[in-house]
C-alpha cells in the first residue's frame, strides 16, 4: 500500500539529485539514462531480495549466516578472553546474562571476516562475486570496465583494497573515472564491518544482516550516479577495460588467512582509536557547551544541535517529523564522527523509542564510510598507490565525501519510497 510517507522520500531523491547537479562540473548535461538505469538498478536489487518469496530464504540464510560466524568467533574469543568474551562468569550476575562488552564481542568480528574475505578472494570465490557485480553495472549503467570492477570491488572490500584491485589501470583512470572511485568507497562499506553493524542492530531491528548487505549493495549504483553528475565523463574519454586479474595476491590459504588477520588488525585498531577519542571529544564538547545558556528550557548539547541541523534531511528520507530530530542526529554523527558511532548508538535505542520503519531507513541511511575521517583515509591511500596525482585527489576529495554521504541517503530515500509491507513492516 501507497502512503504519504512513500512521496515525502521522492522529495528526498529529487533533492539529493538536485543538489548534486548543482555542484557538476558541466550543468548543460544531465545523464537520465545514467540515473534510470542507478534506479533500475537499485529497486530491482531490493525487489530482488525483499519482494520475491523464494528470496525470503537468502535473507534468512543472510540472517543465519551471520549469526554463525558470530558463535564461532565467540568461540574463539571467549577462548582468549574468557568472562569477558560472553564465556562462564566468575560471579554472579544480577541482569542474569554476562555483560556485552563491545571491544570483545563485536570488534573480534572484523578479524574473522578479514580472514575469510582474504581466503575467498585466494580461492577465486569472491573475484566470481565481483566480477559479476562488475557485469551487471556495465551493462546496466553503459560503465567501463575498470569503473565497474572497481564500484563492485568497493561493496566487498572495501576503498582502500580496491585501488589495489585494479591497480595496473589507475594511471588510465579519467578525472571522471577516479572521482567516482573515490565516491563509490565512501557510499559503501566493507564486508568485515557489514556483519559488525548487523550484529550491533541483530536485537533491534528485525533481517539487520539482509539490510545491512543490501545498504552497501544498492548504495553503489547511488554512488555512480551522483558521482558521475558532479564530475560528468567527457565525450571520448574513459571506459577503460579490464582482463579481470589482479596485483591482489596470496601465495597460499595460509598466506590468505594471515595477511587477512593482519589486515583486519589493523582495522580493529584504527576503530577502537577512532572510538575512543572521538567519543571523549564529544564528551568534552557537550562538558562545553553546558556552560552556556540553556536553550528552549534545555542545555546545549552535539546532539541537539546536529539533530536540529539535519532534522529537514531525515524528513525528505521518509522519516516521520516526530523522529526527524533524533534521526537527524545520527546522520549527524555519521558524517562529522563515524558510521561505527552512529549504529552503536541506533543499536543502543530502546525498540519501543523508535518504529521499525525509521530504524530501517537509518539503516540504509548510515551504511557508508562517507564521513570527515575517512577524507584523510582516502587521500593517504590512494596519494600512496598514485603520487603523481595526489594533488587531484585532493582538490575532489571533499566534493566525493558530500557525494558519498548523499549516495547512502537516496539508497534510504528509495527504501523509504517503497511500501513498508515489502519490508514486513506493518
Amino acid at each position: 500500500m501507497v502512503r504519504l510517507e512513500n512521496a515525502q522520500s521522492l522529495v528526498g531523491i529529487a533533492l539529493t539529485l538536485l543538489v548534486c547537479w548543482a555542484m557538476s562540473e558541466d550543468r548543460k548535461r544531465f545523464p537520465w539514462r545514467l540515473a534510470l538505469g542507478a534506479l533500475v538498478v537499485q529497486v530491482g536489487l531490493i525487489l530482488l531480495l525483499f519482494g520475491l518469496p523464494a528470496a525470503r530464504g537468502v535473507v534468512a540464510g543472510i540472517s543465519a549466516a551471520v549469526d554463525g560466524l558470530g558463535a564461532a568467533t565467540a568461540q574463539g574469543t571467549q577462548f582468549v578472553f574468557g568472562y569477558l568474551g560472553g564465556g562462564e562468569q566468575p560471579y554472579v550476575q544480577t541482569a542474569g546474562q554476562a555483560p556485552f562488552v563491545f571491544a570483545f564481542q563485536v570488534l573480534p568480528l572484523i578479524l574473522v571476516i578479514s580472514a575469510l574475505s582474504a581466503l575467498l578472494w585466494h580461492w577465486g570465490i569472491l573475484k566470481l562475486i565481483i566480477r559479476g557485480f562488475g557485469l551487471v553495472f556495465e551493462k546496466a549503467m553503459g560503465m567501463g570496465g575498470a569503473s565497474a570492477t572497481a564500484t563492485a570491488a568497493n561493496i566487498f572490500v572495501g576503498m582502500i583494497e580496491t585501488p589495489i584491485i585494479i591497480r595496473a589501470y589507475l594511471d588510465k583512470l579519467t578525472r571522471s573515472e577516479l572521482f567516482l572511485m573515490m565516491v563509490v568507497g565512501l557510499a559503501t562499506v566493507a564486508g568485515s564491518t557489514m556483519v559488525a553493524y548487523a550484529t550491533i542492530l541483530r536485537d533491534v531491528l528485525p533481517n539487520a544482516a539482509a539490510h545491512v548487505l543490501v545498504a552497501s549493495v544498492v548504495s553503489a549504483p547511488a554512488g555512480v550516479l551522483l558521482a558521475r553528475l558532479m564530475v560528468p565523463e567527457k565525450k571520448g574519454e574513459g571506459g577503460v577495460n579490464v582482463d579481470y586479474t589482479s596485483l591482489l595476491k596470496y601465495e597460499s590459504s595460509i598466506d590468505a588467512i594471515s595477511k587477512g588477520v593482519a589486515d583486519g588488525l589493523m582495522v580493529v585498531l584504527n576503530i577502537s582509536a577512532i572510538l575512543i577519542v572521538f567519543v571523549a571529544l564529544v564528551a568534552i564538547g557537550n562538558a562545553l557547551l553546558g556552560l552556556a545558556p540553556d536553550v528552549a528550557g534545555a542545555p546545549l548539547s552535539i546532539e541537539r544541535i546536529l539533530g536540529v541541523l539535519f532534522a529537514p534531511l531525515a524528513w525528505t528520507l521518509g522519516i516521520d517529523g516526530a523522529e526527524s530530530g533524533k534521526a537527524g542526529y545520527l546522520l549527524g554523527v555519521k558524517l562529522m564522527l563515524t558510521e561505527f558511532i552512529a549504529f552503536i548508538q541506533l543499536g543502543a535505542i530502546p525498540a519501543g523509542e523508535m518504529t521499525e520503519r525509521t530504524r530501517m531507513i537509518l539503516t540504509y541511511a548510515l551504511c557508508g564510510f562517507a564521513n570527515v575521517g575517512s577524507v584523510g583515509i582516502t587521500v593517504t591511500g590512494l596519494g600512496v598507490l598514485m603520487p603523481e596525482r595526489r594533488a587531484e585527489i585532493s582538490s575532489l576529495v571533499w566534493k566525493a565525501l558530500v557525494a558519498g554521504f548523499l549516495a547512502t541517503c537516496m539508497t534510504a530515500a528509495v527504501v523509504g519510497a517503497m511500501p513498508r509491507e515489502l519490508f514486513g513492516i506493518l
